[in-house]
């Protein structure tokens, strides 16, 4: 178990305020500053400072504090492995959206059939999210579509992904080849602000000095399946993974926009915390899923 001024240091990181950090750990001011205080003896020198009034992370402290995440992560792990003797398999994991509700589900369906004792709970979330918990220890490992600070992670590429412009079957762009700009008298359906596939096609409309609202008409919905329903009746069009709307491509209720100078891929990742003392099981996981590309 981390020691109790280790998880002083963690909190105060993560919140950058001692009297905030003093009230959620329910001690006092004086007794942050006191752990913070060892800690720096130990270490032998400044841990945080401020900078513009802000608290932050020396080198020193930045190393103690990636350290401790990793250290704290594992120790819910391993905790969660050894209660868990005698029982089910157990192994928990997160994925982004369409990862998780398109690519995953008949994954997972095979995994069970080939293994009864195993139990598998996947956390569908964004990437933010999910990172967060994997730092908390409550997943193993996140599989991500998105964006994500490689240098601050374990990862593996599990797949790439195409990023298509769609519309319904019913629609004129369901025939002939366009560019990009001759999409912009449509309406488009898309997801939230913040989500991933909302982030690719900012980006790469950025790239093409163009926005969202550069469209006719923008549709926010923060529902895959109704996005998907709404281009189907020729509502409008959409931006999303091709694995997000396989089924309805292949029903022919979905047509791909054949749009030249949009050529989007996009890697889908196994992403683990560095240096983990399970790195070994994870890179286990990371074979057998591999596995599902081929």
């Amino acid at each position: 178990m981390i020691d109790f001024r280790h998880e002083t240091f963690l909190h105060l990181c993560e919140i950058r305020n001692y009297t905030k950090t003093a009230e959620v750990l329910n001690i006092t001011q004086p007794a942050v500053s006191q752990h913070i205080r060892y800690l720096e003896e130990i270490y032998g020198g400044k841990l945080l400072i401020y900078e513009k009034k802000m608290l932050t992370l020396t080198p020193r402290g930045k190393i103690l504090y990636d350290f401790l995440k990793r250290m704290f992560a594992d120790f819910e792990q391993v905790k969660t492995k050894i209660m868990s003797i005698g029982e089910q398999t157990v192994i928990s994991f997160g994925a982004t959206l369409t990862i998780g509700e398109f690519v995953m589900p008949e994954i997972i369906l095979d995994l069970m059939r080939k293994d009864s004792s195993l139990h598998l709970n996947m956390l569908v979330e964004n990437t933010k999210t999910l990172i967060e918990k994997l730092y908390a220890g409550k997943v193993a490992f996140v599989l991500l579509e998105g964006y994500f600070n490689k240098a601050e992670f374990g990862y593996k590429l599990f797949r790439k992904e195409e990023f298509i412009p769609m519309c319904s079957s019913e629609s004129p762009l369901s025939q002939g080849e366009y560019i990009l700009e001759d999409l912009l008298e449509c309406n488009l359906v898309l997801r939230e602000i913040g989500s991933g596939t909302r982030d690719i096609l900012e980006q790469e409309l950025d790239r093409k000095n163009l926005s969202v609202d550069s469209f006719n008409n923008i549709i926010e919905i923060g529902n895959m399946n109704a996005i998907k329903e709404l281009v189907t009746q020729n509502i409008g069009i959409t931006f999303m993974y091709k694995a997000a709307a396989e089924k309805e491509l292949e029903m022919g209720k979905l047509c791909r926009i054949n749009v030249k100078d949009f050529n989007v891929i996009r890697e889908f990742n196994f992403v683990y915390l560095k240096d983990s003392v399970q790195m070994e099981e994870y890179y286990e996981w990371f074979k057998l899923l591999e596995r599902y590309n081929s």
